[in-house]
């Protein structure tokens, strides 16, 4: 074998152990490049305006209306709320969702689709203004296969939805008082209360409640 100058073979030695460290290298990196096109390639939920301006040419379909609380102090009537919500989403329909206990101007609503004589029990399902049930109706209806049928031909919606403008809570605080409830009238020099939200400062979602 030729005796080659020590300063070939100096060369040869750092070659071979960058070509060795460089596959090294591109072998660490494989699992990060793997991940970061996981990143880069997953599906991204479309946001709230781009929803809005999809459907906004499609004819309008009848919305179910679920009047219920977010209150746990009443265990029962909770849990039934829950178990309702719980049905409708599984139908994969738009429920446009009334906290009674967030705004009161929903219970009087309330009172004022039932029919007189029927006792004010939460959760209360209608399908645009038409009566659908309880909360002992819907699980009948749902147990017997009909509440499909029921809610054929009204509008649709992932249950995995989360609206941005709101988080899924249907209220954002009000932009006049900013949840405050007052506002500060210069010609009377004096605060006055807040006309554009309910009691508790607040006001519907825009985006996902108009």
């Amino acid at each position: 074998m030729a005796d080659y100058p020590n300063w070939l073979k100096s060369m040869s030695k750092s070659s071979t152990s960058s070509s060795s460290s460089s596959s090294g290298a591109s072998a660490f990196r494989k699992p990060f490049s793997i991940l970061r096109s996981f990143s880069y390639h997953t599906h991204r939920r479309a946001s709230t305006r781009t929803l809005a301006r999809r459907f906004a040419d499609e004819p309008k379909r009848p919305k179910v209306v679920l009047y219920f609380t977010s209150l746990r102090s009443i265990r029962r009537t909770f849990e039934d709320c829950c178990a309702v919500r719980a049905i409708l989403r599984g139908f994969h329909v738009a429920v446009d969702e009334r906290d009674v206990s967030m705004d009161a101007s929903f219970r009087r609503e309330l009172q004022e689709l039932l029919v007189k004589g029927r006792p004010l029990v939460l959760p209360q399902v209608f399908i645009g203004s038409r009566w659908l049930g309880g909360s002992e109706e819907i699980r009948q209806m749902h147990e017997a296969g009909e509440l499909g049928k029921m809610l054929e031909g009204v509008a649709a919606q992932d249950p995995a939805f989360v609206c941005d403008g709101c988080g899924g809570m249907r209220f954002v605080p009000c932009s006049n008082c900013h949840g405050s409830r007052k506002v500060f009238v210069e010609e009377e020099g004096r605060m006055r209360r807040c006309e554009l939200c309910n009691e508790n400062g607040l006001v519907r979602c825009s985006y996902c409640c108009s």
